[in-house]
């Protein structure tokens, strides 16, 4: 594999602005019972113990992509209103991130997924033969965060 060619272990990202305060797009983000329904992937978010969204708060995720359901480990590692918000899935060894900026037309909302260290071994062999291959899957994320920031927007703005 030449260095021009995508791996599954780069960066996803995905950009939108939203005609909305910070204030009104972190109400919508922070609302983790909507986050199944914005999530091409993600069916079910399950905190582990009462206490809401806050840093140390563990989630079970319970995923799907077609006919495979599987369910992932995540801990919360910030939550800054208005600012950030990101978790760890342990899982497989990423880290999911919000981050909210104010500009001049409303609220530019990012949605990053990076690899702290490296993909988990257990993440990459399901993403190799349950999720259609690492990079392939990799892809399918990113377009997904893509279709999430739209439906954030779209939530906002009506």
């Amino acid at each position: 594999m030449t260095s021009d060619e995508p791996t599954a272990d780069r960066e996803l990202r995905a950009e939108i602005r939203i005609a909305a305060s910070p204030e009104a797009v972190w109400r919508a983000l922070a609302d983790v019972r909507l986050w199944p329904r914005r999530s091409p992937e993600l069916q079910a978010m399950l905190p582990l113990k009462p206490g809401g969204l806050r840093a140390g708060q563990w989630y079970l995720g319970v995923n799907r992509r077609k006919a495979v359901i599987w369910p992932t480990r995540n801990v919360v590692v910030e939550v800054a209103p208005g600012r950030c918000l990101s978790w760890d899935t342990r899982t497989s060894g990423v880290r999911w991130t919000f981050e909210l900026e104010r500009v001049s037309d409303g609220t530019r909302l990012v949605h990053r997924r990076p690899v702290p260290a490296r993909l988990t071994p257990l993440g990459r062999l399901f993403a190799r033969f349950a999720l259609g291959g690492e990079v392939a899957h990799a892809d399918e994320l990113e377009t997904g965060m893509e279709r999430t920031l739209a439906a954030i927007k779209r939530a906002v703005e009506t």
